[in-house]
């Protein structure tokens, strides 16, 4: 390559990655994974080598990624917050053990190997033992300060605690991420499947969108966990090692990584790497490499760093775990609220110990710039560990026939023009008697986190639809015992269980009925507050804004979505038509003084308990005076474990948290 050829090269790769910088850590959205990522970021750092002339002090091998936007104060971290050098492979792995160990003179050199976790790198600062701040990394220099919506992880706690052995610092800053675990991210992609909405790729990805959002009190309904495990200013310092810091983490109360691994030289360290890569996917949150660190802080010290980042650590990348099969066809489907979803159908492939045969392909824009068409041979992966998706595209395997994918004008439904909302990349059929529309809100209507009608599944749903005796939520209360006899032979006793569920349904919980209105952002957990304060449907329907905003977790967002939905006649025509069917929701009971023996308590459910499911343990919580959450922190009261617990045990183990079983349970009910 001439200096001509490099030059004209370069300005290319750096306006690439630039262009990559934004997508991933301003706008949350990439366009391509980490390794491809890499690749062009490696390719861009060794011509910049071969041809020095040709380096500058703004090319982005040289610079940290900045995540800072507009609407946050800016803050400058007392010590630079630093990226990490990654690579993917053994032999440079080795590499960077080797420039250690000239440096040092010694080839026995002390390491810790810490799992990397895939969230927000944010820097959090204590004076005085107390929390004062929390910054992203933004360019290294100065990040955004998202001390609001980080006080909202409870699992950070406000002071350290004071140890033996443990001195609170006058002042540090403590290094970590802020992540999402996979538990929590799927919760919420359900609650937006239920609503046909398009999903979140990655739990990453959410994340950054989550901790950037203006409103805490919506940061707060996700519920995002923190994991700390570096420093930049510590004063006065108190360790000798990394090791030792980890210690001194958990006794100031503070969470830290679940497990890492001290090894000497490199074997020992290439043998941590591989035990991690074995252990990680029984994390409960995704883990895409290893970190290697030197021990010993003295060492750190003498390394230095570059401009970017120390040399005295670096990142392990495992690979994600990829196949090729045919795409066989490109579904279309049609949500709830009218949104287009294209999904791939793929020749079946194991994946990650899976079969998957489906993958989102996310948005039109999506397929168009991976050029994706049915017939080729597509590369998969699982997005965050969690969602197959369709990658890349073997342009080598492409056959000749091959025509680009047009995306419809029309919904493939009822065929109605598709429109598109200003700053929206989805597609949405505007039909409300849209039959995909109005088959995916009864069903989200009729679902356990419903009204929880048994025997109205997808397939009765779709049947009534095509019959026409469904043509909205109320009409399941208006079907006739002689129309659905006539769907099949032998139905008798099918069709009086399912009109003794619809009967019994008219009197579901009243957080079950606000859920099952599909309104937007309010889930389940909302939907419970909204009972709780209100009592009846009519309330809600006649609620101010301010009067939703007094509700702790009820932020601007959600009232003004709450407001907007009885603001449409249809739906509060819904509403009245409900009422006039006979339906009666129980409002939420109200312990009495001395009856509520959880008050108060903050409940975490794991693993198969013996005669309870997690749904009727739940509602004895609640029922009770207690809460039930998701994630276990030091705001948890008791883990209520049963068979084949997961890493929510061991994390309650850590943390002091006080394990019950079904038996102790019951006997704080009094049963």
């Amino acid at each position: 390559m001439t200096a001509a050829e490099a030059r004209e090269r370069i300005a290319g790769l750096r306006a690439e990655v630039t262009r990559h910088d934004e997508l991933y850590y301003r706008r949350a959205k990439p366009e391509v994974s980490d390794l491809e990522y890499d690749r062009l970021k490696r390719e861009l750092a060794d011509l910049e080598a071969r041809f020095p002339q040709l380096r500058a002090a703004d090319s982005p091998t040289q610079r940290v990624g900045d995540d800072r936007l507009p609407g946050f104060a800016v803050y400058r971290h007392r010590q630079p917050m630093q990226s990490l050098d990654n690579t993917y492979s053994d032999a440079e792995l080795r590499a960077f053990h080797q420039r250690l160990v000239k440096l040092f003179g010694q080839e026995d050199l002390a390491y810790v190997v810490e799992p990397k976790i895939d969230g927000i790198a944010v820097s959090v600062t204590y004076e005085a033992g107390a929390l004062v701040r929390a910054v992203t990394r933004g360019n290294g220099v100065e990040g955004d300060d998202i001390t609001a919506n980080a006080r909202t992880i409870a699992a950070l706690p406000a002071k350290l605690k004071a140890a033996r052995g443990a001195r609170v610092p006058d002042v540090i800053e403590i290094r970590g991420e802020i992540y999402m675990t996979l538990a929590e991210f799927q919760r919420i992609n359900r609650e937006r499947e239920e609503a046909g909405e398009a999903l979140f790729a990655n739990p990453r990805n959410l994340t950054a969108g989550t901790i950037k959002q203006l409103e805490t009190r919506e940061v707060a309904r996700r519920k995002l966990e923190i994991v700390l495990y570096g420093f930049g200013a510590w004063e006065p310092a108190g360790a000798e090692t990394q090791s030792g810091f980890h210690g001194l983490l958990r006794a100031w109360g503070l969470p830290t990584v679940e497990r890492f691994w001290a090894a000497k030289g490199f074997d020992e360290t290439w043998a941590a790497v591989q035990a991690l890569d074995q252990l990680r996917h029984s994390f409960a949150y995704g883990t895409d490499g290893a970190v290697v660190k030197l021990d010993r802080l003295a060492q750190q010290h003498e390394a230095g760093s570059t401009a970017k980042a120390p040399r005295w650590a670096i990142a392990y990348k495992f690979a994600p775990e990829r196949a090729e099969t045919r795409l066989q066809a490109i579904a279309v489907q049609v949500g709830r609220t009218g949104v287009l979803t294209p999904v791939a159908e793929l020749e079946a492939v194991v994946l990650a110990g899976t079969t998957v045969s489906r993958a989102t392909l996310h948005n039109r824009d999506e397929i168009a710039r991976k050029d994706i068409r049915v017939g080729d041979f597509v590369q998969v992966e699982k997005a965050g560990e969690v969602i197959p998706a369709v990658v890349g595209v073997n342009l080598a395997r492409r056959p000749p026939d091959a025509a680009p994918f047009v995306f419809p004008d029309k919904c493939p439904v009822c065929g109605t023009r598709v429109v598109q909302v200003e700053g929206e990349v989805a597609l949405r059929c505007p039909n409300r008697n849209c039959p995909a529309q109005v088959r995916r809100r009864v069903q989200h209507f009729a679902a356990k986190g419903g009204v929880d009608i048994e025997g109205l599944g997808e397939a009765m749903v779709g049947a009534l639809v095509e019959k026409g005796w469904i043509k909205g939520i109320a009409d399941i209360y208006r079907l006739q015992r002689d129309d659905l006899l006539t769907l099949g032979k032998s139905v008798e006793k099918s069709t009086d269980n399912l009109l003794a569920a619809i009967a019994a349904s008219k009197r579901a919980e009243l957080w079950r009925f606000i859920n099952g209105l599909g309104i937007t952002h309010v889930g389940a957990t909302a939907a419970k507050d909204l009972a709780r304060r209100f009592g009846s449907l009519e309330a809600l329907t006649e609620a101010s804004r301010d009067d939703l905003m007094a509700i702790e977790g009820i932020g601007e967002t959600v009232a003004d979505a709450i407001i907007a939905h009885f603001n449409e006649p249809r739906n509060r025509t819904l509403v009245g038509d409900l009422l006039a069917l006979g339906v009666q929701p129980a409002a939420p009971a109200r312990p009495a003084r001395g009856a509520a023996p959880l008050a108060d308590k903050v409940f975490v459910l794991t693993g198969t308990l013996p005669t309870l499911t997690r749904e009727e343990a739940a509602a004895r919580i609640e029922s009770a005076g207690g809460k039930v959450s998701g994630s276990v922190s030091r705001k948890t009261s008791y883990v209520l474990a049963g068979e084949e617990a997961g890493s929510k045990l061991d994390k309650a183990r850590g943390l002091g948290v006080a394990i019950i079983d079904e038996a102790e349970f019951r006997r704080m009910l009094g049963e």
